[in-house]
């Protein structure tokens, strides 16, 4: 046991124990066959042309530039708007000047609507504006809708009152993330017309604000009365809950002039640079074209469209052609009920054996660290080998879960096509999220590079593997294939476990 100093046996025992306790605690670290490492090895001098071009070259800022003019030349690329369908033409032009030879169009048929005018103000108990946001596909007030309101703060508690007929439902639901307080926003306006009410007003789906309200997509239910429904800020939404707890009665007027114009016929954007082995199999990566009126969609999406684009142009650019081909989409529509993502699955999935890897980037483009993967355990380690070449700009970084994105889904998880979405520092994400805080102002030269170059790198080494990413496979342990050396960290810790078994070794004497 340690501190033992009676037997040299015991002073053993010391050093192995506490050599064993060290090593043991060392993270796991994937052992690769021969074969795969060496795969990825022809890729490494690959890899440093694509770092020098974007952090030394010409592409250095240049996705950066070229998001600026996406957002700032085509503002408000909502679904089924002009402007989306010239942003979409400016792409394709832009790509075919770079001699992206293949670049083509597939036809969706998606819902057109338009946001109209809009204000809201409280009337009584005192006279005082609110900022408002119609929710996507929301009808309007028909004039102004004036009425007393009712706040609550969870669908439970809708329900169980008993006074909301006539009135405007005010949700002042607490954040509990994204995936959570979206409820809200979707069902918000269903829920309240269940009640009777006239309208819903809904708290920002935000962690954040300054007086900022976040649009975003609603659904009505079926065979339904179909009322008008807005966002407001989150802290209108805290103000009414007060007045309501000091048992004050507050009435609102609210007018919008929303318009739902039916189907219109959109486009996916596809862009490839073939392969030359294997061509019918692919890498696919993008991002969604499309975004809010609000804002210029700076974040979202137009980061993962741009480091989708800017990644294929780099490739293009230094003349690297993969076994397989490069294929990048821009989906459209993505904010109105995610229709081009489902549309190009629909068109193509009977081909999913012939994907390997498929990523899209729809969480923002802020500091890169790595991927989130999903995918076999053996898949996971190739990409952790691969992302090494990565260590310089840090975004090495492989996370297990979190690779079905918003268009990808159906890929990931009914296919069980390897999945990747960015990993990068989006904890203020939805501070901006569908608000006019989604600009370029968020997002940084240097960030957008290093996406790049990550975004790049794992497509084009991906691409050029002898096989496809195994969609079976456990990740790979000493246990499991011992034919690669113990990796530099490994042996950095290894080597300091037996320094520091050593010096406990030598107090006992």
């Amino acid at each position: 046991m340690i501190g033992s100093k009676k037997k040299d046996g015991q002073k053993t025992q010391v050093f192995v124990t506490g050599w064993l306790v060290m090593l043991l605690a060392v993270p796991a670290y994937a052992w690769l066959s021969q074969e795969l490492l060496d795969q990825i090895d022809k890729n490494r001098a690959d890899v440093a042309k694509i770092k020098d071009i974007v952090l030394n070259g010409d592409q250095k800022h240049q996705a950066f530039d070229r998001l600026a003019i996406l957002g700032e030349k085509f503002t408000t690329r909502i679904c089924g708007s002009q402007e989306l369908e010239d942003s979409i033409d400016y792409i394709a032009e832009e790509m075919k000047k770079e001699n992206i030879a293949t670049v083509y169009f597939e036809n969706v048929t998606a819902l057109k609507w338009t946001r109209g005018k809009e204000f809201a103000e409280i009337l009584t108990p005192l006279r005082r504006p609110m900022s408002i946001m119609s929710l996507g596909s929301s009808v309007g007030t028909n004039g102004t809708l004036t009425a007393e309101i009712v706040v609550v703060k969870s669908f439970d508690e809708l329900k169980a009152r008993q006074d909301v007929a006539g009135k405007i439902v005010v949700y002042n639901q607490v954040w509990q993330g994204y995936g959570t307080s979206n409820e809200y926003r979707t069902r918000g306006a269903s829920e309240a017309s269940l009640k009777g009410a006239r309208g819903a007003l809904v708290r920002s789906i935000t962690d954040f604000s300054i007086y900022s309200p976040h649009t975003g997509q609603q659904d009505y239910y079926e065979n339904i009365t179909k009322i008008p429904v807005a966002c407001i800020t989150v802290e209108d939404a805290e103000m009414l809950q007060r007045y309501q707890d000091r048992n004050v009665s507050v009435t609102v007027s609210m007018t919008t002039e929303p318009v739902n114009h039916g189907e219109v016929i959109t486009r996916n954007l596809v862009a490839e640079i073939p392969g030359n082995v294997l061509p019918d199999e692919v890498v696919i990566f993008g991002g969604h074209i499309d975004a809010w009126d609000v804002g210029t969609g700076s974040m979202d999406d137009g980061g993962g469209v741009m480091i989708s684009w800017q990644a294929l142009s780099v490739i293009k650019k230094l003349g690297l052609i993969p076994k397989r081909t490069l294929r990048v989409v821009l989906w459209t529509c993505e904010e109105f009920g995610l229709v081009g993502g489902e549309a190009y699955y629909n068109a193509h999935k009977e081909a999913s054996d012939k994907v390997s890897l498929i990523m899209e980037s729809d969480h923002g483009v802020f500091n890169p660290f790595g991927l989130h993967f999903n995918g076999s355990g053996l898949a996971r380690a190739i990409m952790e080998e691969i992302l090494k070449d990565l260590n310089d700009i840090n975004t090495t970084r492989v996370l297990e879960g979190g690779g079905d994105s918003s268009d990808t889904g159906w890929w990931v998880d009914e296919k069980k096509v390897p999945g990747v979405e960015l990993y990068s520092g989006n904890e203020n994400y939805f501070y901006f999220h569908h608000s006019n805080g989604d600009t370029m102002t968020v997002l940084d030269k240097d960030q957008l590079d290093r996406a790049t170059i990550l975004w790049a790198t794992a497509a084009y080494a991906v691409a050029n593997l002898d096989g496809l990413l195994p969609r079976d496979g456990d990740y790979p342990t000493t246990s499991s294939m011992s034919t690669r050396p113990l990796s530099v960290p490994n042996a950095a810790t290894a080597a300091m476990a037996l320094l520091i078994a050593y010096q406990l070794m030598r107090r006992q004497q």
